[in-house]
């Protein structure tokens, strides 16, 4: 092996233990709410996570057999979940409750699209700031700041609840259903999507998933995760739940989000250049992250989960 070559991989190898070491001091490690809260508003501020991901920070639904465009795949989930769940058998002017909002893309298409009157929640104050911003004045929606585990609205207040990659950031999974069904009315829509894990106790994780799992909670503020069926179990036995829980396993549709979320920052790497060196040096920073979770999805290890049900 030639000088040159062993320099070159001896140079390499370095470069990447210290990425290694600078990624691991800069986890963002679940603590309380309070966490979420910072992680999200610094990624809104930043901008650097909307100017790549659009108005919509969750995956996408890529239906089989046609080509569609990251931003657009985002935009069809939420209307293959609205389908799928049944909201969309709600009338115009029906009050909807996000939970979860983000920067209000799923809300405003909830609104627009379908007629609902929707109201979005996110425990970022930044967030909401930029949903009103990007919301137009006749649109029917409003955004709060609000702890999705203590909702500030009366039992039934709401015809429909949306929550989409919300569940993983919640310390308490039942607490979490109990207030959103707590809010739906009876014989109203709850539609939801999460990250969750594998049955790790039907199928405990190896060594290697053991560690993937840890730097997954910790890089994006997750306590933790939990099954597709231990969740819809919590629905299933909740006092205000209908118990007809209908859930599924969406990693075959939303999977090619991940590689897709890498790619936009070559299509359109003016979103990132034009906030300056330091925007570069967070987005290489989500990549190792983004590589993970897309490994674990994959693999199994990780599912979308999807579930409707009926209050």
């Amino acid at each position: 092996m030639s000088l040159f070559l062993t320099s070159f991989i001896f140079l390499v190898l370095i470069l990447f233990f210290l990425y290694l070491v600078l990624w691991r001091i800069n986890t963002r490690k679940y603590i309380s709410s309070g966490t979420v809260a910072s992680a999200y508003d610094s990624w809104t501020q930043d901008k650097l996570l909307e100017r790549l991901w659009g108005e919509h920070i969750h995956l996408g639904f890529y239906p089989p057999n046609k080509n569609i465009d990251f931003r657009e795949a985002k935009v069809q989930f939420v209307h293959e979940l609205v389908s799928w769940s049944g909201l969309d058998k709600l009338p115009r002017g029906s009050r909807v409750l996000d939970v979860g909002c983000g920067i209000g893309g799923s809300s405003r298409i909830l609104a627009n699209y379908y007629g609902f009157n929707v109201t979005g929640i996110t425990i970022s104050p930044a967030q909401v700031q930029r949903a009103k911003e990007l919301t137009p004045h006749e649109c029917s929606c409003n955004f709060k700041v609000m702890d999705a585990l203590n909702l500030k609205f009366e039992d039934g207040a709401f015809d429909g609840v949306w929550s989409v990659e919300a569940g993983a950031h919640m310390n308490n999974k039942n607490k979490f259903a109990d207030q959103m069904l707590r809010t739906l009315r009876p014989g109203g829509y709850l539609a939801l999507a999460d990250w969750n894990s594998r049955d790790l106790k039907k199928y405990p994780p190896t060594t290697l998933e053991k560690i993937i799992l840890k730097q997954l909670l910790e890089q994006w503020v997750h306590p933790q995760f939990i099954s597709i069926k231990d969740f819809s179990n919590i629905l299933i036995n909740n006092k205000n739940s209908s118990g007809q829980v209908i859930f599924d396993n969406w990693n075959y549709y939303t999977n090619p989000s991940w590689f897709d979320s890498i790619y936009e920052g070559i299509r359109r790497p003016n979103a990132i250049l034009s906030l300056g060196p330091r925007a570069l040096v967070k987005s290489v920073r989500e990549i190792p992250t983004i590589l993970l979770m897309d490994w674990a999805f994959k693999k199994g290890l990780m599912e979308f989960g999807v579930y409707k049900c009926r209050g």
